[in-house]
């Protein structure tokens, strides 16, 4: 079985309290873009069941293969259904660290991967139920279409915003970002308008209106980000920001840009929206 994991942006993000369990109430839209990670998994009779082998390549990654979140997605559904043993590849293209949700994708791309082949009969709900223990963001790879999310970043709603045939160019610095260490900086604050709305503003209007809290600390600490974005805008960008904690940075165009001006010096992503 082999799938591609895809990435997301967030469009907007606000952090409005923190919560009695640490955790953070957030606002958020989430929007899937094309850029993909590579996964494939191989049934092994020589593995006693339950037993996930775990190999990765491409770009780095910062954590032994047993405590991969495709690894932890694997555990939680033989829990669910016992598993016979299997061998993945994880190839990496999504950077860590840059707001994109790669790991969060690949865990869930495996959940659905091992529902549909091994026919668990599992619904969307019980398997979201799951991806919620892997990570906040996880369940939103289930569904894989734009959602306004809120709570942790799990609850949705539906939203239709209008993001269809823009030009995406994405920027990937290759700066890591903590989100553990994004969240300790910024000062949770309920905006006077929910970002629900907000996203139903023309394009045009997005620029004024919809802000990521994340911005203002990363961007002191790493400024090149907030040239990144100040360039985004000099091409011809309608919207740009920040996804989620960064250090990804993205512009969203009506028509793709003629020339890439500074941001040429970085490895950028481009493709259409759907």
């Amino acid at each position: 079985m082999i799938c591609f994991p895809n990435a997301k942006i967030n469009i907007g993000l606000r952090i409005l309290e923190k919560m009695p369990d640490g955790y953070h109430h957030i606002e958020t839209v989430f929007c899937p873009v094309g850029l993909t990670d590579v996964l494939e998994f191989l049934e092994d009779s020589s593995l006693n069941n339950g037993t996930c082998m775990l190999k990765t390549t491409g770009l780095s990654v910062s954590v032994p293969s047993e405590k991969n979140l495709v690894a932890k997605a694997y555990d939680l559904m033989n829990r669910k259904k016992s598993l016979p043993g299997i061998r993945v590849h994880l190839h990496k293209i999504i950077p860590m660290g840059a707001g994109l949700g790669g790991g969060s994708s690949d865990a869930a791309f495996m959940l659905k991967s091992l529902n549909e082949v091994y026919q668990l009969g599992l619904s969307r709900e019980e398997m979201a139920n799951i991806a919620a223990k892997i990570g906040s963001d996880c369940p939103f790879f289930l569904r894989n279409a734009p959602v306004f999310a809120s709570g942790k970043g799990e609850r949705f709603r539906e939203i239709n915003a209008g993001l269809g045939g823009l030009y995406l160019v994405m920027v990937l610095p290759g700066i890591h970002v903590s989100t553990v260490e994004a969240y300790a900086s910024v000062r949770p604050k309920k905006p006077e308008k929910s970002l629900y709305d907000l996203i139903k503003l023309p394009l045009h209007s997005w620029k004024e209106n919809i802000i990521n809290d994340f911005e203002m600390t990363i961007f002191n600490k790493h400024p090149e980000l907030g040239k990144i974005k100040e360039e985004l805008y000099k091409l011809g960008a309608v919207y740009a920001s920040m996804s989620g904690s960064g250090s990804a940075v993205y512009g969203l165009f009506s028509d793709p840009p003629q020339s890439m001006g500074h941001i040429e010096k970085y490895l950028c992503w481009k493709g259409k929206l759907e």
